[in-house]
This record gives C-alpha cells, sequence and structure tokens, in this order.
C-alpha cells in the first residue's frame, strides 16, 4: 500500500466499494472533516505532536513511519521534484501536497492547514 494511501485511509477512512461497484447507484458521503479527525487522535495521544505544521508529526499520530526514507518515498509518489536532500523544504511541501490531496480527495481542510 502506498504511503499516501496509508494516510487517506487513516483519516478518510477506506475508499467508498459502493462507488466501485458496477451496477449499485453511488450514495452521498458527507466530507470527513480532516482537523476534527486529527484533533480527536492527537487528544488521546500521549505525545505532543505539531501535526499541523509538521509531516514528521503528523506521520507520528497516524501511526505511520516517519524516517526520512518514509518521507522521500512519499515524496516520489507525490511527483516531488525538488532536491531530496533538503529536508526543511521537502517536509514544509509535504505537509502542503498531504493536506492538499486530501481535500481532492473529499476531505474538508481548512486553508489553514494547506498554507
Amino acid at each position: 500500500m502506498s504511503i499516501f494511501l496509508s494516510i487517506r485511509t487513516k483519516i478518510l477512512g477506506e475508499p467508498d466499494a459502493m462507488a466501485a461497484t458496477p451496477g449499485t447507484k453511488p450514495v452521498a458521503v458527507p466530507p470527513v472533516d480532516v482537523e476534527v479527525v486529527l484533533m480527536k487522535l492527537a487528544s488521546a495521544s500521549k505525545q505532543k505532536l505539531d501535526w499541523r505544521r509538521s509531516i514528521v508529526d503528523l506521520l507520528k499520530l497516524l501511526g505511520l513511519d516517519s524516517t526520512q526514507d518514509s518521507r522521500r518515498e512519499l515524496a516520489k509518489e507525490l511527483r516531488y521534484h525538488g532536491d531530496m536532500a533538503d529536508l526543511p523544504t521537502l517536509n514544509l511541501w509535504l505537509h502542503r501536497q498531504v493536506m492538499t490531496k486530501l481535500a481532492e480527495q473529499g476531505g474538508r481542510v481548512p486553508n489553514s492547514l494547506r498554507a
């Protein structure tokens, strides 16, 4: 499973199986409020994580691998074209891109998390 798909599944849930089943009528599902989901996870966490700004902390909050190798793999999945050695720039880009992609896939993401 791709890293982004793991992120997406942990926040938005499983992709809608009804929409992929031929011959069925798609069911309208209200958008998932990404910020609320993450706030609930953060309140249940024993760690104080800055998931609003840090891709490392966001991945930790979701119980996913936050190592440099994992983040570089995520960057490849999301088609990052910058310098993979410039980790501060890469990390900022990844956080914004993950939030933008979640919004594109049905999540309700406030602009403050996409900036």
